[in-house]
């Protein structure tokens, strides 16, 4: 299996910039967190509290307050 060197991931990094743009990297980075956290939680076993956790609050627009 071929390796990686730092030529081959700093090119694929620029080409990665390239296709999102700089805005997106970091909604794209907090998204691959959040799907590596969740898939070790339900790798040891915690999948339990994964499903208990609390729900996101959101925003009411103003039709709904009234």
């Amino acid at each position: 299996m071929p390796r990686i060197g730092p030529t081959e991931l700093i090119i694929i990094l620029v080409i990665i910039l390239i296709i999102f743009g700089v805005g997106r990297l970091g909604e794209i980075g907090g998204a691959l967190g959040k799907g590596i956290r969740e898939f070790r939680r339900g790798q040891s076993g915690d999948a339990d509290d994964a499903a208990v956790e609390a729900p996101k609050r959101t925003r009411r627009s103003k039709k709904d307050k009234a």
